[in-house]
């Protein structure tokens, strides 16, 4: 028994060793490779210090765009695996609990009010880019407030709170359809930028304030793990083991919306990180929340630093923003997971 124990742990620990060794060579090579090309000896002397236009593309533009998708696709991971583990749906993340379209909003509203517009030469301005930012956390904080509230006064099942997310979210694409009506020409355009998921405008700033978020929430979910284990397999059973389900499904909810909404704030919408990453772990290390969490982020991390590594380099020197790419891999994974679903009733 002990033996099967320690392969099993021993399997997971491999997988995770694997993912971080694949995501340490990915971030090296986009460390290297883009617009501006440099050598494994320019990186390696940039990163120790030296001096001149490669120290200055890899500290200044490249390294900060690599730890932004190193954090937002952890936190959009780890944000995915828990909703899905409390609410009990494979098809819960914080895309479709509305934290995305109230971002969406609120940087639109934020614009419209006058924090940014395009110029005719086509680059987009934003005149207090920390007023958009504030809006769309604002906007996608909102959205799970609502959410949590409604759970929480009316004693909502997990599968209400999925439909009430559902629900808000079509509620900011109309407000933000609205938005854009009223909006003139250059505003319009600032508000379709914005809504590119965009890892280039995030810098060390950024980058710390996510860190400083991310960090400790992940520490939280990873001491409820076994809360999050108990609740997967049904309230009464959760109950049954001592978890309090409903304080501690509000409370994870909550902070996966929150530090999803800090990074949605700050990079723009990136679509189905949430969804693909948990669900690539659960295929090949299975549900238990014990691996799963830090796994996803790992995965997470990977794929989002991936994609943005594509995007940068499939039309170089001109830059896909990353919510494309990530886009293009999860609507056929949202496809496979709704027909799974099916096959299974």
């Amino acid at each position: 028994m002990k033996m099967d124990y320690e392969r099993y742990t021993a399997k997971k620990l491999s997988i995770g060793i694997f993912l971080f060794l694949l995501t340490a060579l990915v971030s090296l090579y986009s460390l290297s490779h883009g617009s501006y090309e440099l050598t494994p000896r320019e990186v390696l002397e940039a990163l120790l210090g030296g001096e001149g236009g490669a120290s200055l593309v890899v500290w200044k533009v490249r390294l900060p765009r690599i730890a932004a998708g190193l954090l937002v696709g952890a936190t959009l991971a780890i944000a995915g695996a828990v909703m899905q583990g409390f609410l009990r749906n494979p098809l819960a993340t914080p895309f479709t609990m509305g934290v995305s379209h109230g971002a969406m909003f609120g940087a639109s509203l934020a614009i419209l009010l006058g924090a940014g517009y395009a110029e005719s030469s086509g680059r987009i301005s934003l005149d207090n880019p920390y007023a958009v930012v504030l809006f769309a956390f604002l906007g996608a904080i909102s959205a799970t407030a609502v959410i949590l509230l409604l759970a929480k006064l009316r004693g909502l099942s997990p599968e209400a709170i999925i439909l009430a997310g559902v629900a808000m979210s079509s509620l900011f694409v109309a407000l933000t359809t609205l938005a854009q009506y009223f909006a003139d020409e250059l505003q319009l355009a600032a508000m379709v930028y914005w809504s590119f998921g965009d890892l280039g405008r995030a810098t060390w700033r950024e980058d710390a304030i996510m860190a400083a978020l991310f960090i400790p929430v992940l520490g939280y979910f990873i001491v409820k793990r076994w809360d999050l284990n108990a609740a997967a397999m049904g309230d009464e059973v959760a109950k049954s083991v001592g978890v309090d389900v409903e304080r501690v499904r509000l409370i994870s909810t909550f902070l996966a919306a929150l530090i999803t909404a800090v990074s949605v704030a700050f990079v723009g919408v990136i679509g189905f990180v949430g969804l693909i990453a948990p669900h690539a772990v659960r295929l090949v290390a299975g549900g238990d929340h014990r691996f799963l969490i830090p796994l996803s982020a790992l995965a997470g991390a990977l794929l989002l630093v991936t994609a943005d590594t594509i995007a940068r380099l499939i039309l170089s020197p001109m830059i896909l923003p990353v919510g494309i790419v990530t886009s293009f891999l999860g609507a056929p994974t949202f496809i496979y997971l709704l027909v799974r679903m099916e096959g299974r009733r």
